[in-house]
This record gives C-alpha cells, sequence and structure tokens, in this order.
C-alpha cells in the first residue's frame, strides 16, 4: 500500500488550459432541464434553534502541503468547536497528488457538513477534491474542470502509469459519493480524454477532450429524476450561499485566517526527525555538562519547534504539548530535586518521547485513535530516525568530549569563566578525599565542580543543588565523581 501511495504521489494534478481543446458546449436537448426550472433552495434550520456555526477555509493558490495544513487543522477546529459545517472558498489552479488525496481524506472525517464555493475556478485537483464535498456551489463565471493527471514538469505521465492512477482516482471518487449521482461520471470525463459522458442519449463530452463546465453547465439537469451535473446553486457572495441554506440570521460565520505558520510547518515537519536527533542530543550533552546552559536551552527549543510543526500542520493538538510539559518537570525533578532516583528521570523521558510520538499521529477531535500501522508508522520511523541522528551524534562528540577542546572550551569553561583548567579525577586519587572539604567552583545541578587544596574536580551535589562559592564537605564517591554535600560547619 505505501508503494502505491508512493507512485500516485510522484504525479502532479495540474491544469492544462493550453494543451486541452476547448470543451464543446453542452446539449440542449429535451433532457437538459433549464436552471432557471430548478427548485430554489430549501433552508436547512439547525435542530436547536441555534445559528448555524460555519467556518470558511480559504484555499488561495496550488494545492500544496501548506494548503494541506491550512484545511486539516480548520477541518479539527471546526469539528473541536461543533460548527454545523466547512466552507473550503475555493481559488486554485490544481496541485500535487499526493496532497490531493490526503485533503480528500481528510474532508472525508469531518463529522459535520463540507461545502465548496468555486469563486472563481477550481482547476485538475481543485475538481477532484470538490468530489469529496457534500455540497458543490459556484459564484457567477466559476469554471471547474481540466482534471488530467500530468508529470510534475508538466510532461505526460506514461500511459500505464496514467491508467493506473486514474483507476485509483475514480475507485476514490466513486466510494465518496453516493449512487446513483452524476458527479463520479462528471470527475472521470474531467480526468480521462477518451471517456465519453452520456446520460441517456444525449452525449455531454465525446472522446478526445477533456470536460470543463462553467457555473451555469454544472447546474443543467439530466436524465429521469432530472439531477444537476454538479451544482447545488450559484451565489453572487458566500454570505448569500450561507443566507439561501440557513437563513439570513440562520447563521455564524468564522473565517480562518491563513499565515506563515502553514509553509514553515510544511518545512520543518520534513526535517522532523533531524530536528528531534538534534534536540535530543542536546540534551544528552547538557546531562553530561555541570549545571543549566545552552546546550538544555537549545535541545528545548528544537523539540518545540517539532510541536510547532506539527501542530500548524494540523496534526498535533494541545494535549501533547501537556504531557511534553508534565515530562519535562519530571526530568526537572530529577535533576534539581531527586538526583541518582532515576525513577522521575525515566518516566519524564518517556512522556516526552510518548508526546514527541503522538504530536506526528493524526488523532482528530473526540476519536478514539485506532493504534494501527497506518496510524504510527510515520511517527515511529521519525521517532527512530532521531534515535539514530542522536545516537551518531554522541558517538561522534564521545572521541572529543573526554579530553578535547570540545569538553575542556565549550562546557567546563563555559560554567567557570575565568578559573583554574579542570583537573580529571582519575589523576587525582579521589578515593583518599572522603571527608575533606572545599568550595564549589560552579553551580551544582546536580553536577558541577569543586575545588579542594587547589585543585579541581567534578563532583555531584547528594540533595537539591549547591549555588557557586559554596562550603562543600565530601561524603561519598560515585565512580570517579565525589558526592558532596552543603558543608554547615
Amino acid at each position: 500500500m505505501v508503494v502505491a501511495w508512493c507512485i500516485l504521489a510522484t504525479a502532479v494534478c495540474v491544469c492544462r488550459v493550453e494543451a486541452a481543446p476547448a470543451p464543446a458546449a453542452l446539449p440542449t436537448d429535451a433532457a437538459v432541464t433549464p436552471v432557471a426550472a430548478v427548485a430554489p433552495p430549501v433552508i436547512e434550520p439547525t435542530t436547536s434553534g441555534a445559528p448555524a456555526k460555519v467556518k470558511v477555509i480559504p484555499v488561495r493558490e496550488a494545492i500544496s502541503k501548506p494548503v494541506l495544513y491550512v484545511i486539516r487543522r480548520g477541518l479539527k477546529e471546526a469539528q473541536e468547536q461543533g460548527m454545523k459545517a466547512v466552507i473550503l472558498d475555493m481559488e486554485t489552479p490544481g496541485g500535487e497528488l499526493g496532497v490531493t488525496l490526503d485533503i480528500m481524506e481528510a474532508l472525508d472525517r469531518f463529522e459535520g457538513q463540507t461545502l465548496v464555493y468555486v469563486n472563481k475556478e477550481a482547476i485538475s485537483a481543485g475538481a477532484i477534491i470538490s468530489s469529496v464535498a457534500d455540497r458543490v456551489y459556484f459564484a457567477p463565471g466559476g469554471i471547474i474542470g481540466a482534471a488530467e493527471v500530468v508529470m510534475g514538469t508538466g510532461s505526460d505521465v506514461p500511459e500505464g502509469m496514467k491508467r493506473k492512477v486514474n483507476s485509483v482516482l475514480n475507485a476514490k471518487v466513486r466510494a465518496f459519493n453516493e449512487t446513483g449521482s452524476l458527479r463520479a461520471q462528471v470527475i472521470k470525463a474531467m480526468m480521462d480524454s477518451e471517456y465519453e459522458f452520456k446520460v441517456g442519449d444525449t452525449v455531454i463530452k465525446p472522446k478526445g477532450e477533456l470536460l470543463s463546465l462553467t457555473a451555469e453547465e454544472a447546474a443543467k439537469t439530466y436524465g429521469e429524476p432530472a439531477a444537476p451535473l454538479l451544482s447545488s446553486g450559484t451565489h453572487a457572495t458566500l454570505e448569500d450561499l450561507l443566507a439561501a441554506k440557513y437563513g439570513r440570521d440562520g447563521y455564524i460565520l468564522a473565517r480562518m485566517e491563513v499565515s506563515w505558520s502553514e509553509k514553515l510547518a510544511s518545512w520543518l515537519t520534513s526535517i522532523a526527525p533531524l530536528l528531534m536527533g538534534a534536540g535530543l542530543l542536546c540534551v544528552f550533552i547538557e546531562f553530561k555538562t555541570p549545571g543549566f546552559g545552552v546546550f538544555g536551552i537549545l535541545g528545548g527549543l528544537l523539540l518545540a519547534l517539532v510541536f510547532f510543526g506539527h501542530y500548524a500542520a494540523g496534526l498535533s493538538g494541545h494535549e501533547p504539548a501537556l504531557f511534553f510539559l508534565l515530562g519535562v518537570v519530571l526530568v526537572a525533578v530529577e535533576i534539581f530535586l531527586l538526583p541518582g532516583t532515576l525513577v522521575a528521570g525515566l518516566a519524564g523521558a518517556a512522556l516526552m518521547l510518548g508526546a514527541l510520538v503522538w504530536s506526528m499521529a493524526d488523532v482528530w477531535p473526540g476519536e478514539m485513535p485506532e493504534l494501527n500501522s497506518d496510524l504510527l508508522l510515520v511517527p515511529f520511523l521519525n521517532l527512530a530516525a532521531a534515535i539514530g541522528v542522536a545516537f551518531t551524534g554522541a558517538l561522534v562528540l564521545a572521541k572529543f568530549i573526554p579530553r578535547g577542546w570540545f569538553w575542556d572550551k565549550m562546557i567546563l569553561q563555559a560554567s567557570v569563566a575565568g578559573d583554574s583548567p579542570a583537573v580529571s579525577p582519575a589523576a587525582n586519587g579521589v578515593e583518599s578525599l572522603a571527608g575533606a572539604r572545599g568550595r564549589t567552583v560552579s553551580a551544582l545541578r546536580p553536577m558541577g565542580e569543586v575545588e579542594i587544596a587547589g585543585r579541581r574536580h567534578e563532583a555531584r551535589a547528594s540533595l537539591g543543588s549547591l549555588e557557586r562559592d559554596e562550603p562543600v564537605k565530601v561524603t561519598g564517591l560515585s565512580g570517579r565523581v565525589l558526592i558532596v554535600e552543603r558543608d554547615a560547619s
């Protein structure tokens, strides 16, 4: 299945206005009901009597990852807020096929009503996305169609691949539309120039051209009983559409604001494993250094970027961030209050990693997610890649940390600026220092450095933390690290 989607993702749905011949005018024989004869829309009051809450999601550029992130985030927000409907305010020339399929899936998962307002064009991928909506409306002069699949470079897809892609897309469109609807045939005629589209004896699109429809043509009805090709109505504005649907005072409109964050999220999510790996590596270095410094801050910022990217991408909600913060608190308890117990630290680390995986899973508000491979595959692959990056980085740094410039100048010297160079515990005979007294030369939180008899040693506070220049007494030894406590004498 994954391989199939990868193949599909190599193609791009783009408008081929110049290459495709202009569609012939639609027939006007007796099988066609004029637009004026279509019954006026029926107002749909809400069951509670309260105004219907409707969210407008703008689609104003080529279909790409940032557009997917806008739509998915808007749908989840609308579902979380209990909105009755969402409207895609669409003007697009087409775009990526893989993203188009993801948008179709997202629209299908929304529990309310999905509407598309073609304002003023839904070409190619826009037409395919429109096929999933419950209703398609048009602005005057709106057009839809020309949905042939081509490569991202604009060249033709090889015939064999085109047949496979069209087969999958047609099956998708049929699955999303009710039996007997003309919509699946309309979309097929927009995608396949060799498909002859006819209703009864009326040929709507002959072979050799792609179907494109104006707002008026999309509203014409065919067959018995008469049904429109695609349109549920033409309205000058979104407000007119909603007034016709819910009544002039029967709706509350909320417009989604699109910002730079979606484009940034597209880049951040593409490098999420690298960001996570670098963040975990910084946290590892922070644990290996005295006090709390630049590596801890940098690691936290990198992991926060992972959350931001997936939140803006419409994947992560607030809950993963709360669990991540709880994990941070537990790690802080391990470092500052209960050093050496490992219980709080391990629990915090587990919560942080779990929250990172959760932030990458496509979980919808109010849904109990099924823990299957479709939901967890990508998050776990990203996590495995991040751990690999962190582990590799740690191995590389391990060659420098014990005795090189990286440890001496980047870490220890930064913690104890201006003091004499650190002396390795292995060269100090630390076994003889039990009960010795000295002073801290860096903060111990809980790791740091102390000075005893003019020599510096790595040390760890036995409880809590110690500030710089406090009197201490050696109470024990952990490996080659002194265990010290505040000297009250």
